[in-house]
């Protein structure tokens, strides 16, 4: 018999699935998507999920019969639970009023408790998701606060398996990296190791409007007011976690929200994948850097979630017509 011992054996390995038509017969460049919903969470978030969850056992920050706690868009959330559920934990989540109602019922539905705190707000408010999560690891006994974005797990979670399999999948073709850019885990940690087996491999991450990973990435200035609200989930930062090498990263695209949006239908319909918010973001980039490619290029997309997630808002027709992205 072959059989996984548990869902968290069949995390990793995902496809990489040729994209045929999205770009249109002139696109000169090969694209690959790697499509990260195979995993049982449906999001890359459920590799670094399990390998923060395993480092923090190993030093003893994460007891039997403990509390996870962490701040969350959703998938983060969606890999800690499972975790949780195989070794024994209960987690408690904070999340913002933007992310989708879907992805809160899926965490409910797994078991964790949810909180939901106000999107315009900033980091250090008191109100924010990064305070009130925070404050719970503080006063929950027997707890962990997983802190995916300066928890270097989470980087090393890429390093050790995501960009590997990238590598191996195309035989060290690859000459494009392109991923949205949230935590840094999953952009820098593909990076730092497609970097070391071909320095040439252009790593590029795609922000979205309102986020200020690209101006940083650009000026080295943190400048946090120049911040503001977006839609776009799971991508875009109003801090800079410290999982980001900024140094291996070549450039950072921003994709509007209605690009997005409009862009991860496309998606859904012209290749059967059906993504969430931010794979449209990913693709979109591409399309919006066509004339940078060539045809001796190998493009690899990293599409990080699922769109049963997005379902009552990107792939609905009345929330895309109230936010102004269809007539």
């Amino acid at each position: 018999m072959k059989y996984a011992q548990n869902i968290l054996e069949t995390i990793g390995n995902t496809p990489l699935v040729k994209i045929n038509k999205l770009f249109g017969e002139d696109f000169p460049a090969k694209v690959f998507a790697k499509v990260e919903s195979f995993n049982p969470g449906n999001s890359v978030k459920d590799r670094m999920a399990i390998k923060m969850v395993e480092d923090a056992e190993i030093s003893g920050k994460l007891l039997p019969g403990g509390t996870i706690i962490e701040g969350t868009s959703g998938n983060t959330g969606m890999g800690l639970a499972l975790a949780a559920i195989v070794k024994g934990y209960s987690c408690k989540f904070v999340t913002n009023s933007k992310q989708s109602k879907e992805k809160c019922d899926i965490l409910r539905a797994m078991g964790a408790e949810v909180i939901v705190c106000p999107t315009d707000v900033t980091p250090d408010d008191p109100r924010s998701y990064y305070s009130v999560s925070k404050r719970l690891a503080e006063e929950t006994p027997n707890s962990w606060y997983a802190n995916q974005y300066d928890n270097l797990s989470n980087r090393e979670a890429h390093y050790l398996s995501t960009g590997p399999e990238i590598w191996d999948q195309t035989d060290g073709k690859i000459t494009h990296f392109v991923a949205g850019g949230g935590t840094g885990g999953t952009l820098c940690g593909c990076a730092k190791y497609l970097k070391e087996k071909n320095p040439d491999v252009k790593i590029i991450g795609v922000d979205t409007e309102g986020s200020i990973l690209k101006e940083y990435h650009e000026t080295g200035i943190y400048n946090p007011e120049n911040a503001y609200s977006y839609l776009t989930e799971g991508i875009g930062e109003d801090i800079i976690p410290a999982n980001y090498d900024m140094d291996l990263i070549t450039q950072f695209e921003t994709v509007s929200d209605k690009e997005a949006a409009i862009w991860a239908r496309k998606l859904a319909k012209s290749e059967g994948i059906f993504g969430g918010y931010s794979c449209g973001s990913a693709v979109a980039a591409i399309h919006q850097l066509r004339h940078h490619f060539t045809e001796k290029d190998i493009i690899i997309v990293l599409l990080p979630d699922h769109g049963s997630r997005y379902v009552a808002k990107v792939y609905n027709d009345e929330w895309m017509v109230s936010q102004g992205f269809l007539d």
